[in-house]
């Protein structure tokens, strides 16, 4: 069933249309090499996510597909055009926010969005634009006045100015806090869900987790991995976990009977049960009721991106 689904998977990819498609890239500074040979496609209406730590290749990569860096070796094609020889057509077409921006201190936020606008021959209603980002209420406010998240909303809303069928995300969510990084993960459905292209990149592998249709997990400028977030996982074969503290003497061996449990770890007074089972919380808790063992502090934690990750190239994400 399992290789049935993946073929209709496929099936599926190739009645969609390629927005983008990066073939061989290869970039250099010097004697850095920043990207090494690196393929991928990009979907109509999906939103990609290419992740891994900083210093990955990431923003290098996503520049060559906008046009904004020259490529060492490879092609790359962006609705049909090349970013470099068909530069002035595609940015027409696509929208961008940049890892580092900055605009005038004392330019006001509708300020900065009717000077934008007038850049295009065609552009979005930047009123509605106001009000769908949550700027409405600071549309006279200078752009010093604004919070970490809202010059994140105003840039945003620039990428956003021409109606562009690609929106090119770069580091979306770095420096914000987690209720600012929340908001901006359903700003980015919202976008996707006005039928745009999303390609994003980021180093917080929960944020591809929970946004992606696909990622592709780049290091060291190379290609670890490409896939949907839970084809990754599952491909990893990780273990559920569930990790409580016991109070007083445990019975590991009450535990270790059942056959959702594959081995159970314990370290001081903190206990840890592995398993593949989605029913393995339910079997530990009606274990530990049932033999009147008292414990605490419990949570469950399944495998995810970092997993794979660490099981791919044998360490944990770094900064």
């Amino acid at each position: 069933m399992r290789e049935t689904g993946v073929d209709e998977e496929k099936a599926k990819r190739s009645e969609r249309n390629v927005a983008v498609r990066v073939e061989h890239l290869r970039r250099t500074y010097n004697s850095v090499v920043a990207v090494d040979d690196v393929s991928f496609e990009v979907y109509e209406a999906e939103i990609f996510g290419m992740v891994g730590p900083n210093g990955a290749g990431k923003t290098t990569t996503i520049e060559c597909v906008e046009g904004l860096r020259k490529l060492d070796g490879g092609s790359i094609q962006v609705l049909g055009l090349d970013p470099h020889r068909d530069g002035y057509d595609l940015r027409r077409r696509i929208g961008v926010q940049f890892q580092q921006a900055s605009l005038q201190d004392r330019l006001k936020v509708w300020e900065a969005l009717d000077l934008f606008s007038s850049f295009y021959p065609q552009s979005a209603n930047w009123e509605t634009l106001l009000k769908q980002l949550g700027l409405d209420d600071k549309r006279n406010a200078a752009f010093a006045e604004l919070s970490g998240g809202q010059k994140q909303r105003l840039f945003v809303a620039l990428a956003l100015i021409n109606d562009p069928e690609i929106v090119f995300l770069d580091e979306l969510t770095t420096g914000l806090d987690p209720h600012a990084r929340r908001a901006m993960w359903d700003l980015v459905r919202e976008i996707h869900g006005r039928g745009k292209t999303v390609v994003l990149t980021t180093h917080f592998m929960e944020e591809a987790e929970r946004l992606c249709d696909r990622v592709l997990i780049i290091d060291h400028g190379r290609i670890v991995a490409l896939d949907s977030p839970e084809s990754l996982i599952k491909t990893l074969g990780a273990e559920n976990r569930v990790v409580f503290t016991a109070e007083g003497q445990f019975p590991t061996e009450s535990l270790k009977s059942s056959s959702t449990v594959s081995r159970v770890e314990t370290i001081g007074d903190r206990i840890i049960v592995y398993g593949h089972s989605d029913r393995l919380v339910v079997e530990v808790v009606n274990n530990l009721v049932s033999n009147g063992i008292r414990f605490r502090d419990l949570r469950t934690e399944q495998p995810n991106l970092e997993d794979v990750f660490l099981s791919l190239t044998g360490r944990e994400m770094r900064d």
